[in-house]
């Protein structure tokens, strides 16, 4: 969800309707007098002026019974909005959510359940980062809508230099980013308290960030798991010059990359065109690969950021709203966003469909070990305080990595319990 800021193409506010019509939802038994009329919120930034006029032609002439009024929302200030038009009598019909939002508003009660429309959409085949937060206590109200993840951009030209290639594990991305690490280049750069990153070597060692224990939640950064996470973090971030006690926006990585000193850093692949237009002398000499994995026949896990589609409980047409989230979550659709926005789509079997972009091709290569953030509706209570980006940057100092990791789980497991 926080990939939206290094989006290329950014998208003009707009409210379009699939046939020219305006007006609120009509109710599903008023189809006899004229066509259901659907309210759509879809997010700046998830698609473009030309994708969109292309869906909602073609959704028009498939199904000329239903008029759906998109209107395209700003991501800051949403959740207030989401959560106010959830709790009234005149929602839209359609919303898309940022993944790892769904169990927040799930839990009020004011979200449609669609488990029965898994098998209809081909839910066997999603993507976990997106289904898995998608689902809450065991019911899906989410429907994957597209993906984006991180991959590890680099100096084509270093890594001739140095004689590496890119590398398919952990112990080869050590010696390679080593061999980088000379003649005044940082072998990588990688802030101290980029906690998504951490999240994902966590994962691969079979951890994770809090767990639950019945209805309640336990911070999970002192497990033996985590603390392994922890330590490659450690070993990875020490070869280069990255600081350890801020994140990747201060200062902002794809400026230090510009400067032309570095070999490798962590993003979504859009930050390489923010490198080029810095620095439009490296725009050639830029490639990608997915985070090496534990082993070379997996790539590392990642955080799946992206969004989901809800339909609204107070929602006047939700057989009509899931006619449009079927078409829009569907194999044409789906293909056609990840050409045009260079996203991940939410099956892995349209895989494929990111075409030649070595960018996308490595983040969907990517996206088939993604996971998210613990699954609980106070997940944003403990990003808000962030204990994880302290607890980083006190093992990276020097401090205890076990006293560190067990007092940030004491303020994980009381924020996610709050009630």
């Amino acid at each position: 969800m926080k990939f939206r800021s290094l989006a290329v193409a950014a998208v003009t506010a707009l409210s379009l309707t699939a046939l020219a019509a305006c007006g609120s939802s009509d109710g599903d038994s008023n189809a006899a007098a004229g066509p259901t009329t659907i309210d759509v919120w879809l997010m700046k930034g998830s698609v473009s002026d030309d994708f969109l006029q292309r869906f909602t032609a073609d959704f028009a002439a498939k199904h000329p019974d239903i008029k759906a009024n998109v209107q395209i929302q700003e991501w800051n200030g949403i959740g207030p909005k989401i959560i106010g038009a959830l709790a009234s009598k005149d929602a839209p019909d359609v919303i898309e959510v940022g993944n790892t939002q769904v169990a927040q508003y799930s839990a009020s009660g004011g979200v449609k359940d669609l488990t029965d429309k898994k098998a209809d959409l081909k839910g066997d085949d999603w993507i976990e980062g997106l289904a898995g937060p998608g689902n809450y206590e065991g019911k899906q109200y989410g429907i994957p809508y597209y993906a984006a993840n991180r991959v590890v951009i680099y100096r084509k030209d270093l890594f001739q230099a140095a004689g590496v290639t890119p590398p398919k594990t952990r112990a080869e991305w050590l010696a390679a980013s080593a061999k980088l690490n000379t003649g005044g280049n940082q072998g990588i750069y990688l802030p101290g308290q980029n906690f998504y990153v951490l999240s994902g070597f966590i994962w691969d060692e079979g951890g994770d960030l809090a767990v639950k224990e019945g209805d309640s939640w336990k911070g999970a950064l002192s497990t033996p798991e985590a603390l392994k996470g922890m330590e490659f973090y450690r070993q990875i971030q020490a070869l280069g010059k990255g600081p350890k006690d801020s994140d990747e926006a201060k200062p902002t990585q794809t400026d230090v990359f510009a400067q032309g000193k570095v070999a490798q850093m962590i993003a979504v692949p859009g930050a390489a065109e923010l490198i080029a237009q810095a620095n439009p002398a490296l725009k050639d000499k830029l490639g990608f690969f997915p985070i090496p994995g534990k082993t070379a026949d997996k790539p590392g896990a990642v955080f799946t950021g992206g969004s989901d589609l809800i339909i609204p409980e107070a929602s006047d047409g939700q057989d009509a709203a899931y006619t449009f989230i079927k078409e829009l979550a569907g194999e044409q659709w789906q293909t056609d966003l990840a050409k045009t926005m260079k996203y991940v789509p939410n099956r892995k079997a349209l895989a494929t469909s990111v075409g030649s972009d070595e960018g996308v091709a490595a983040m969907a290569a990517g996206a088939a070990n993604g996971k998210a953030t613990p699954n609980s509706p106070n997940w944003a209570a403990v990003e808000a305080k962030n204990p994880i980006k302290e607890y980083q940057t006190k093992v990276l100092t020097g401090g205890d990595p076990v006293a560190a990791a067990k007092a940030a789980d004491e303020i994980i497991t009381q924020a996610l319990n709050a009630k």
